[in-house]
């Protein structure tokens, strides 16, 4: 039943079994002994993927509460209250975890001595259960189904751009204005070409253009730096340039409507006691943000 559990999260044999320590081989035939024993196929097979079958789906939730009360009774025994330790792996995406998460390793590790941490920045979907990550850094509106989320941070935009590109091409006073300017973008899968805004008199929305887009807010910042033109940013990139005057905050009447997300999550597998290496994470990271939070996510 716990090995049926891990290959029903992973989706995967290979996965399942070095989560577990065992071979792929002794995997499926611990699967192929249940269901002998259950009389009933559980999983959908194909060369590719693995599925749940109805019964299989059924079956998981209770073997999967059965692993989590064995591992409970584990933690128990091995003192919950002992302290934080082992390798954490965990994602961020590459410009705020090179900006944000990076950057606060030394004073984590410093507080808990035991802990190794893996970071890996990539701009991608990481699968936690087929990857093996402890705890993945997300921006987002929705951080994914069947995985368990803590909000850490507010995410804020602002409409920005240096001082010589708004001297050379004006400063915009409405969003319709958007339209007359060089708009950069962050472009993925499709181009993050509609802007929204919320002001006094509702909610409006502008189809932009420009000539570069690219998925990395860093080079957006970069282009910005040098006056190629005006974008929709989130304050975690250009925050510090704010402040200092490189870069100037414009329709700052209008409220931005998303972008890259809403929220900073901090994510992880659900149906598992929080192993107190990710709890202490988890805690660190909210403890931080909520205290930079009007320094640093709040642009006036």
């Amino acid at each position: 039943m716990a090995v049926f559990a891990y290959v029903a999260e992973a989706k995967n044999f290979s996965a399942a079994a070095r989560t577990l320590g065992i071979t792929k081989s002794a995997t499926s035939k611990q699967v192929s002994r249940l269901e002998q024993a259950l009389g009933a196929r559980l999983l959908n097979r194909t060369t590719r993927s693995l599925s749940l079958t109805e019964v299989g789906a059924q079956v998981y939730e209770h073997c999967a509460r059965i692993v989590a009360e064995s591992e409970a009774a584990l933690l128990a025994a091995q003192r919950l209250a002992a302290e934080p330790r082992g390798t954490l792996k965990i994602s961020a995406s590459v410009a705020f975890g090179k900006q944000h998460i990076a950057p606060l390793m030394p004073e984590f590790l410093a507080r808990y001595p035991e802990i190794q941490v893996q970071l890996v920045l990539a701009d991608r979907f990481v699968d936690m259960a087929e990857e093996g990550f402890d705890l993945v850094v997300r921006l987002t509106e929705n951080p994914g189904l069947n995985l368990v989320a803590r909000r850490i941070a507010p995410i804020r935009y602002v409409v920005c751009a240096a001082p010589d590109y708004l001297k050379r091409m004006g400063t915009p006073e409405t969003p319709q204005e958007l339209t007359r300017h060089n708009c950069l973008f962050y472009a993925n899968e499709t181009f993050q070409n509609l802007w929204r805004f919320e002001g006094a008199g509702g909610q409006t929305a502008v189809k932009v253009a420009g000539n570069f887009q690219v998925n990395s807010s860093e080079a957006i910042r970069e282009a910005l730096l040098d006056g190629l033109g005006i974008s929709l940013a989130p304050t975690f990139t250009v925050g510090a340039d704010l402040r200092c005057g490189a870069l100037r905050a414009v329709l700052t009447d209008y409220r931005p409507q998303g972008g890259f997300g809403s929220s900073i999550y901090a994510v992880y597998l659900p149906n598992r006691q929080l192993a107190p290496k990710v709890r202490a994470l988890v805690d660190f990271l909210v403890e931080h943000f909520g205290r930079c939070r009007i320094g640093m996510w709040i642009v006036r």
